[in-house]
């Protein structure tokens, strides 16, 4: 029986997802706002959060509803048969968003749904309930609120599945997986070539590569999923997906990556070995500026710091050696950043093919695409050297400004004397024919109105003379400022005629060239 489930995302995300799921095998796909529906039967509910990379958790819808009110709601919930979800020695929680003018607290609503859930067990079981929990409960409730339609849904993945279980370690602000598993699809990379990462971390992008490339399902480290606890889970059609490894391949290129800091790189090692993938992943402790040329053919793809959370001694200069190194090292492959600033792109010198902008936690971000070109682009694509990545709709592609389209707002005519523009030279020459009355037509109209405006520029001239002349002038704003430096001055002057040289033991100072100096006189 197939149903309609919700993948949830982060944003700039979506298509990528629903590409995931158009290659699972799901029906009926639509991207939404960091959601992506689809359809399926409860064997595609469990390869979605077996076996994708960019959803945060897998939703299934159970009732659709409009209500105007929070009773609305708990008597929405009162009609629901909660036997089929829940049991009393089943423990619960609900999560609940709204974008509504009418709900306004969320945290309102759960509590609403949970009376509800409470007193219906109640009624049927002699005052007997399920307990709530908030940290592991046996069953997630989801819900929903647009203006007035609400839609409650069960939570199949439980836990949020960009925690993969291979991070035995981590340093400060690391990579979010779902995020770096993204970049990495959306780049195109499959693993036909070298993947390297400067500035690895704690090693979130050099794992995320090598279980792409490897094509081994990110939730083989999970211990386990929501919908295991649900009365109606097949363990059977769980352990078949669990033990199917024939889309599994092999790899014959390197992933790399390299770290300044030496706890980045040990943590890097250990969540490496966590996820089995020593024998194709190799950490190394180095400076990007001591990066030399390791492939003919790799692509990178690097998070760098930027100022935020983490930061080094020379921020601007760790960028100016990132884009020294890709325009020494890196020629004829292609480079992927991502970074928060406008400072540190332009620190790179180079210029970006493409433009995607992406969210690091709270930050509004940019994953830009640098491709290092040795020649011309039609021989480098001939060659078979373009990797075609998937791009969002949200992907901008560089022009140059002679490409862009001329803006189509009609220009004023510009006044020509016999095809000639007007200058000082022609004012006496205008001036004569406009007193003889010998021009005709536009000349004499044009004569006529270059004339006037030489007047007038004539005699807003002679009225600032005038008016200087007069010893007066208008106010100016650095009147202010001259105001506050004479009365400054003056009662310096004051302060030294009051106390002077050797004027009732008061002290003077003196400069002798290295600053400030004070001299008692007695």
């Amino acid at each position: 029986m197939k149903h309609t489930l919700i993948a949830k995302t982060f944003a700039g995300l979506e298509e990528i997802l629903a590409h995931e799921l158009q290659q699972l095998g799901a029906e009926d796909i639509e991207v939404g706002r960091r959601v992506v529906s689809f359809t399926g039967d409860k064997a595609m509910m469990y390869r979605a959060n077996f076996c994708l990379r960019t959803a945060i958790r897998i939703l299934k819808p159970i009732h659709v509803f409009t209500a105007d009110s929070a009773d609305a709601v708990y008597e929405e919930m009162m009609r629901l048969d909660w036997s089929e979800y829940l049991s009393l020695d089943r423990t619960f929680a609900i999560d609940a968003v709204t974008y509504s003018e009418t709900f306004k607290h969320s945290k309102f609503v759960a509590y609403r749904i949970k009376d509800a859930i409470v007193d219906w067990f109640r009624e049927r079981n002699e005052g007997k309930r399920p307990n709530i929990s908030t940290t592991h409960p046996d069953i997630r409730l989801h819900i929903h609120i647009a203006d007035t339609t609400c839609t409650l849904a069960l939570d199949s993945s439980g836990e949020s599945l960009h925690r993969r279980g291979y991070r035995q370690d981590t340093v400060k602000a690391p990579l979010n997986e779902v995020l770096a598993a993204g970049m990495i699809l959306m780049t195109g990379w499959d693993g036909q070539s070298d993947f390297i990462d400067p500035f690895c971390g704690s090693g979130t992008l050099l794992i995320e590569a090598g279980l792409i490339a490897r094509n081994i399902a990110p939730g083989i480290f999970r211990k386990e999923f929501a919908f295991e606890k649900w009365p109606d889970f097949d363990s059977e059609l769980m352990n078949e997906i669990y033990e199917d490894d024939s889309a599994e391949r092999e790899f014959t290129h390197r992933i790399i990556g390299r770290d300044i800091d030496v706890k980045a790189v040990n943590t890097a090692r250990i969540n490496v070995a966590a996820a089995g993938l020593t024998s194709i992943v190799s950490v190394e402790e180095g400076d990007v500026k001591d990066f030399r040329r390791m492939s003919d053919d790799a692509i990178m793809i690097t998070n760098p710091p930027y100022g935020e959370r983490i930061s080094t001694a020379d921020l601007q200069k760790t960028y100016e050696q990132l884009g020294s190194i890709l325009k020494k090292e890196f020629t004829g492959n292609t480079a992927w950043v991502l970074s928060y600033h406008d400072d540190c792109f332009n620190a790179i010198h180079l210029r970006w093919s493409l433009r995607i902008p992406l969210f690091n936690g709270a930050l509004s971000c940019e994953f830009r695409q640098y491709k290092m070109i040795d020649g011309r682009m039609d021989d480098y694509i001939a060659a078979g050297g373009s990797i075609k990545p998937i791009l969002p709709s949200t992907a901008v592609a560089f022009e140059k400004k002679e490409d862009k389209e001329k803006s189509e707002r009609p220009r004023k005519p510009r006044p020509r004397v016999e095809d000639k523009t007007f200058t000082k030279r022609h004012y006496n020459d205008l001036r004569r024919q406009l007193d003889e009355e010998e021009s005709e037509g536009d000349i004499r109209d044009f004569a006529f109105t270059a004339v006037k405006h030489r007047e007038k520029k004539e005699v807003a001239r002679e009225g600032k003379r005038e008016f200087k002349r007069d010893g007066k002038r208008e106010f100016k704003r650095d009147d202010r400022s001259r105001s506050r430096d004479h009365d400054r001055d003056k009662e310096r002057d004051s302060r030294m005629r009051r106390f002077g040289d050797n004027a009732g033991g008061h002290e003077t100072f003196q400069r002798d060239g290295r600053g400030r100096k004070d001299k008692r006189e007695k």
